[in-house]
């Protein structure tokens, strides 16, 4: 049997601005995502019944493999596509499920790119980007992981943008916070709006200094509604903020976890031990962002 294997990182929000929610219950948004180095991984053993097998330090809170993206994500695609040729799944999960990483939309993303190598099937095939859609509002963007920003309900994307390496130490304080009652604290009615998309000016953004000068001036509308609801994240931004080295610290999507952007790699680790030794209930990584 033959088995191919791909690298489903963890998606971070650098910025969210919530624009508005439509007629329809869906919310419009503006975010600059990138990507880091640390996620889960996704492999495909090709010549065997379809289905998922679950690892790995976060899979317990995966839930059953029958309700997993990778599986919905699999399953779309063959009824959109005639004699696609699948196989078993197998997902180790690294990174908290249900966190504002787009964990389980990265798995699913990273399971339509190993069904589109075996398959030969293009990037821009149009089956291909409505299973991404139909699957999750993050998936598109995981679909091809390079920092980019995503607009209308996550289904506009801009052109993959030029950043510089960020290091970086995610923190997650191991609490629920779901994205419903996230968006239902915002409190928006159907209809209403709260902003507009802008422009931004990716030439700026080249620059460490100049993106982290840019992040300090944008918000990410979720992070005051979830703090309400699980206040254990402001501990979480503080004792970010608190490590030496710690030029930024914000939270990542609707939650709980939190990111701090550091000078340099070997302060993203020192951070990282300090708080490992002081939170051990904490789920804690040093990574970078790109």
């Amino acid at each position: 049997m033959s088995s191919f294997t791909d690298h489903a990182p963890a998606k971070v929000n650098l910025t969210l601005r919530i624009l508005g929610k439509r007629a329809d219950g869906y919310h419009d948004l503006e975010s600059l995502v990138v990507f880091a180095r640390l996620g889960d991984t996704v492999t495909l053993t090709l010549d065997a019944p379809l289905g998922l097998h679950v690892d790995g330090p976060t899979a317990a809170a995966a839930g059953e493999a029958g309700d997993n993206l990778v599986l919905r994500a699999a399953r779309d695609l063959a009824g959109r596509t005639g004699g696609l040729r699948l196989g078993r799944f197998a997902l180790t999960k690294n990174i908290p499920v249900a966190a504002g990483l787009g964990g389980g939309s990265s798995d699913a993303a990273a399971a339509l790119r190993l069904l589109m190598r075996v398959n030969g099937i293009a990037r821009d095939n149009p089956h291909l980007l409505a299973v991404a859609r139909a699957t999750g509002a993050d998936v598109p963007v995981c679909l091809d992981p390079r920092p980019r920003v995503m607009r209308g309900i996550g289904d506009v994307l801009s052109a993959p943008l030029d950043l510089p390496a960020l290091p970086a130490v995610l923190v997650n304080p191991r609490v629920p916070v779901p994205t419903k009652d996230v968006f239902g604290k915002l409190g928006l009615a159907p209809g209403e709006r709260r902003g507009e998309a802008s422009e931004i000016d990716a030439a700026t953004l080249k620059d460490r200094d100049a993106l982290i000068g840019y992040l300090k001036l944008q918000p990410n509308d979720l992070e005051p509604p979830a703090r309400v609801l699980q206040p254990v994240i402001s501990d979480v931004l503080a004792a970010l903020a608190a490590c030496d080295g710690c030029r930024f610290a914000r939270m990542s999507g609707s939650g709980a976890t939190c990111f701090g952007l550091f000078a340099t790699d070997a302060d993203a680790a020192a951070g990282a031990q300090r708080l490992c030794g002081a939170h051990p209930g904490w789920w804690v990584a040093p990574t970078v962002f790109g």
